[in-house]
């Protein structure tokens, strides 16, 4: 018998790495994620910036960019799935695929989750390398314990389109609220109407002069962090660029659960005297 196996024996040998690169352009890219870009075949970049993409290039001689399949009016679910199509086929060809996405490519991220439970499914090797996330750059630059009194965490259309309980003793944290109510279209638009639903929807639980922050993390060394404080009921008004996390702080205090406490009373006492 020979010592040597068919292609089709060794079944797949193509991969996929999903990588985050980090928020801030060279100095959040781990090393592991730098080893997949380098180790790669051909590097597919999710990548707006071309400076960040020529950046990638200087790790790589085969850099692909993604931006291509948006278009004007295209439902960006149809550009993300082309995403997957064209990962794939890289794939599918025995290649070493790497996919180099900003911050954590796990989230906010439809794609590399999709590109690795696809080629999970048809028996290839994938693997998401995580990154420092826009979420991380925040909690450092607002000085947010995320520990301290909690977090809530919410895409922002889609906190208006759903009935969502919110904690106002805690923080609530509303990504993309720059794309508000254009989540499916390429056509980006930044409608002071929209932002009006959101205050409404926010008033329920919020007085209107209640302090909200508009924030983006830096993504060049030479770059600050955008934080913009503002009232509620002035959002509709307000510059929102369309990376813009909006972060709404506590507006009371922790309230005790006196019934609770008083479980929690006994079950110390029994212990105690057990």
């Amino acid at each position: 018998m020979s010592d040597f196996l068919s292609v089709s024996d060794r079944g797949p040998r193509g991969s996929i790495a999903c990588v985050g690169m980090g928020m801030t352009l060279g100095s959040h890219l781990t090393p592991l994620a730098r080893s997949h870009i380098e180790q790669a075949d051909v590097v597919f970049g999710g990548l707006s910036d071309g400076i960040v993409e020529r950046w990638l290039q200087r790790m790589h001689h085969d850099v692909r960019s993604l931006q291509a399949y948006y278009g004007e009016g295209k439902p960006r679910t149809a550009t993300y799935r082309q995403w997957v199509d064209v990962m794939m086929a890289e794939v599918r060809a025995g290649k070493r695929v790497c996919g180099v996405f900003y911050g954590h490519p796990g989230i906010f991220a439809w794609a590399p989750h999709k590109v690795i439970e696809t080629a999970r499914a048809e028996g290839f090797a994938a693997h998401m390398e995580p990154g420092i996330s826009a979420e991380d750059c925040l909690y450092a630059d607002l000085g947010i314990d995320p520990g301290s009194v909690g977090c809530q965490h919410f895409e922002a259309s889609q906190f208006i389109y759903h009935r969502r309980r919110i904690d106002p003793a805690a923080y609530l944290v509303l990504w993309q609220v720059g794309m508000l109510g254009n989540r499916s279209v390429g056509t980006l638009r930044h409608d002071a109407a929209y932002r009006q639903v959101l205050v409404d929807v926010l008033a329920r639980d919020y007085p209107l002069d209640h302090a909200v922050v508009l924030y983006r993390a830096a993504t060049l060394p030479v770059e600050r962090p955008r934080i913009q404080r503002l009232a509620l009921r002035d959002l509709p008004q307000a510059d929102v660029p369309r990376e813009s996390t909006m972060v709404v702080p506590p507006a009371c205090p922790l309230a005790i659960d006196p019934a609770i406490r008083a479980r929690l009373d006994a079950l110390d006492r029994d212990i105690a005297t057990a």
